[in-house]
């Protein structure tokens, strides 16, 4: 499967536009995407910017997934106006848009249940029924062919009309997989480099090419348990060479220390991953396959968990320390062709050592490119003792910039959570 030529080595961002900037508006996220260029993004996923329900609305403003017309910008976020300024802003800088797509379900209030009942799954009391606990939600009926068309019609009219580039599919597993292979098809007749992401981790999404990537949502909780001690770094490690079985070579898969269910639900990663913050962000963008995200607030390290229902900004926005870090790794990843997602990039190869349940050594090279990440991914300082054969010699250091020559032979003590990245 070959994927738009700016995926392989893209990094994703994560826009909450309600609380990106104090106005919360399209118009005042616009402004920040030259910072967002700067920073190395390369895809700015926009959190769902359509209308809100009004039946069963959670909190002041209700949630982004409870939507009332598929066609429409919420008058919150600004006009069509403003959403179109801000795409053309982003081609401009050379981002691309991908939009925020719910298939499964719509608000209780939708256009959709007035005007075509009949797309709706009833329940016994004959009401929309409610997927899950999602009490301002009503459930799509996909067993009606006309709901497959709607569907495909109202994402056309973004592509074509609105020229987003692609669509963040939430919650793609409770959609008949045949209907994502369906639009797609007529998706890509309009757009072929259209990008598509599933938040679902079935393998079935990748079988006829629907989807580009999806979430690596098994790995991200494998990350905090290592974090928190619940699990060793040999948990990692087992899951990676697993993966590997699991999927085509051309799957990408989402790599995130934070999005928006994670940072609102189980707290911000500061809170989550503790000192294991940083270390875990760089495993995410040097993980075989992965296509890494920022969300919201990371790239000035905001320690927050925002309100998902109500208006809850970022109080201040400036280049600081935790923006320098992600650039360095946004650097990395475009650099470094060993470390592109999909079928361009390169598998892993270990380097044993002596402390496997703390240590992770990894090799990723393709032609004449090599990244090797040294990482302790453990709250221990360890002793680590390896040979590296065929690996010694002069590198970069990712990220200080400095020359490094890695010896045949490598003894020294490693503080916790502590890595090094080097390049040749």
């Amino acid at each position: 499967m070959l994927h738009p030529d700016w995926s392989y080595r893209a990094v994703i961002y994560e826009l909450n536009v309600r609380q990106l900037t104090p106005e919360g508006t399209l118009r005042a996220a616009a402004s920040r995407l030259a910072f967002l260029r700067d920073l190395g993004v390369d895809a700015v996923w926009l959190m769902p910017v359509y209308p809100i329900g009004i039946e069963g609305r959670k909190g002041s403003l209700g949630s982004y997934y409870s939507i009332r017309d598929y066609c429409a910008v919420n008058p919150e976020l600004g006009s069509m106006e403003d959403f179109d300024a801000f795409v053309a802003e982003a081609h401009r800088l050379g981002l691309k848009v991908l939009l925020d797509w719910v298939a499964n379900h719509t608000a209780r209030d939708a256009r959709w249940i007035a005007e075509h009942p009949d797309f709706y799954v009833y329940d016994s009391e004959g009401r929309p029924a409610v997927p899950w606990d999602w009490t301002d939600t009503a459930k799509l009926d996909y067993a009606n062919p006309a709901v497959w068309d709607a569907q495909v019609e109202a994402m056309e009219f973004w592509v074509c009309d609105h020229a987003v580039d692609g669509f963040r599919c939430d919650m793609a597993m409770l959609v008949p997989v045949e209907f994502w292979n369906a639009a797609v098809r007529r998706l890509k007749r309009v757009n072929p480099d259209l990008f598509m992401l599933a938040e679902a981790e079935e393998t079935n999404l990748f079988d006829e090419g629907a989807f580009d990537a999806c979430y690596a949502w098994e790995m991200h909780h494998l990350m905090v348990d290592v974090a928190q001690q619940r699990r060793r770094v040999t948990a990692l490690r087992d899951y990676i060479y697993a993966d590997r079985e699991r999927y085509p070579r051309s799957a990408m898969r989402l790599a995130f220390t934070s999005n928006h269910d994670e940072n609102s639900w189980s707290g911000s990663e500061f809170e989550r991953l503790g000192d294991a913050r940083e270390a875990m962000a760089v495993f995410s963008f040097v993980v075989p396959r992965g296509l890494p995200l920022i969300y919201t607030g990371q790239e000035v390290g905001y320690d927050h968990s925002f309100a998902f229902f109500d208006r809850d900004p970022i109080p201040a926005y400036e280049l600081n320390d935790f923006t320098c870090f992600y650039r360095r790794l946004t650097r990395l990843r475009h650099e470094n062709a060993a470390l592109a997602a999909g079928e361009q990039g390169a598998e892993m190869i270990e380097i044993r050592n002596n402390a496997e349940d703390c240590l992770m050594i990894a090799v990723r090279e393709i032609s004449d490119n090599r990244v090797i990440a040294i990482m302790n991914l453990s709250p221990y300082a360890i002793h680590a003792e390896y040979n590296t054969g065929i690996y010694a010699g002069p590198y970069t250091d990712a990220m200080t910039g400095a020359d490094y020559r890695l010896p045949e032979r490598v003894v020294e003590d490693m503080a916790p959570w502590s890595y090094r990245i080097l390049t040749r």
